[in-house]
């Protein structure tokens, strides 16, 4: 039976739903300009508007200090005028790709005397639930009104006063274009009883986009009544292999993790081949203990002095902090071995320059992004000519590694006959 806590969170998802399932009507039709100059004048807004935005970022900051969250996750929370520069150029990014909307994905005539094109259209309404990151509220804005999809925002209760400030200036965008503001709405409420009632509302919404941690992405697969973009962790993995030049394995181990150790991209395990250590000895492993990274392993590697003992569980564990596990490996063969046991299909990269060995790393791991020679924090849409994402998908259906516009896009058949008639 439900409860009336339960049924207030019903009532005003179907209210929100409601106004997203009429706004998305309107975007479907609504021209690639229009969409464009919602998202150029909400990027002028949030430039406008930036002491406001940054207020409201210091009042979650001190929250979440109060709270206890980690310096890499208050990392997540923090804006300052270098990042918000991030949103705007992003949004403008946005607004300047190609509409996937109406593109033809494929057209071929039959001999019954019929023309078929497949044709991109929207999928209707996203869901994006997600935690701390306040970018993910413009970033999944701007690619949902892109892409022609109305989109409900339910953002973490560390980044909300962030978040609604940027809401602000999606709406501003919005109203300013002349399309419905409904458009884009946020959850106007921290309780988590929405995220459930946003689980369940088959009705309203045709997609949930879950952005977070283990247990988030947990409870939204396991709880989800509506179709999901599954987002797992982000255990990413770097192979350093025997054949691997050591001047970049030295500048991609460091960037890949100390870049930003909150972020999904960062890389959670080292893997050193044998022949590498015997070679180049701890050096890897010494630059990043000079860095500041507390370095978790085991057998051989202990020995370097500030190394300290892996925990079995830190093996397949996404550290958002400061943190890496270690691990030396006989080849290539053991490292793919390795991945596949505690992998999250993520990102992963070999640092090699032996064209063969790469191949086999990219042919028999089956991770969304496979990266050599190059950092693991290059898993970002924005990295890939994007302009955003809203996450990097792990599962395989419909949308794979960085979900922009286009992944948020479906299709519909267009069927052109002439008087045909089937025999």
């Amino acid at each position: 039976m439900e409860s009336a806590m339960d049924g207030q969170f019903s009532d005003l998802m179907a209210e929100i739903g409601a106004k997203a399932r009429a706004a998305a009507a309107e975007l479907a039709c609504a021209g690639a300009e229009r969409k464009a100059a919602a998202l150029v004048s909400a990027a002028d807004a949030i430039w406008r508007r930036r002491q406001e935005i940054l207020d409201a970022n210091v009042l979650d900051l001190d929250a979440g200090q109060a709270k206890g969250l980690t310096p890499a996750m208050l990392d997540r929370l923090r804006l300052d005028d270098h990042r918000l520069r991030g949103i705007i150029d992003s949004l403008r990014m946005v607004a300047e790709a190609r509409d996937p909307v109406g593109r033809v994905l494929a057209e071929w005539d039959r001999p019954n005397g019929l023309h078929i094109q497949r044709v991109a259209t929207p999928i209707g309404v996203i869901g994006v639930i997600y935690e701390s990151r306040p970018n993910v509220t413009a970033d999944a804005g701007a690619l949902c009104l892109k892409s022609g999809n109305a989109v409900i925002l339910r953002g973490g209760s560390e980044s909300y006063e962030t978040s609604e400030a940027i809401h602000a200036c999606m709406v501003e965008g919005l109203k300013s274009a002349g399309l419905p503001e409904t458009a884009i709405q946020m959850v106007p409420t921290r309780d988590r009883g929405m995220v459930t009632a946003m689980l369940r509302a088959v009705e309203h919404i045709d997609v949930i986009v879950p952005r977070g941690g283990k247990g988030l992405v947990g409870l939204v697969q396991k709880e989800a009544r509506v179709p999901v973009f599954a987002h797992l962790e982000g255990i990413c993995h770097v192979y350093a292999d025997r054949d691997a030049d050591l001047e970049k394995a030295r500048a991609v181990v460091l960037n890949a993790k100390t870049r930003r150790t909150g972020i999904c991209g960062a890389a959670e395990c080292l893997l050193i081949d044998w022949q590498f250590y015997t070679k180049h000895g701890p050096v890897l492993i010494e630059d990043l203990l000079k860095a500041g990274i507390e370095v978790r392993t085991e057998g051989e590697l202990l020995k370097v002095r500030g190394t300290v003992k892996a925990a079995p569980d830190d093996f397949g564990r996404e550290f958002l902090d400061s943190i890496i596990a270690a691990k030396l490996v006989d080849g290539v063969d053991e490292a793919i071995a390795h991945i596949r046991r505690y992998g999250s299909s993520h990102t992963e990269a070999i640092l090699t320059e032996n064209d063969a060995t790469a191949e086999r790393f990219f042919t028999r791991l089956d991770s969304a992004i496979l990266i050599r020679n190059a950092s693991t924090q290059f898993a970002d849409g924005g990295e890939f000519g994007m302009g955003a994402e809203i996450g990097i998908a792990t599962g395989k259906l419909h949308a794979r590694g960085p979900v922009g516009a286009e992944q948020l896009c479906s299709f519909k058949y267009l069927v052109t006959g002439d008087g045909t008639i089937r025999s």
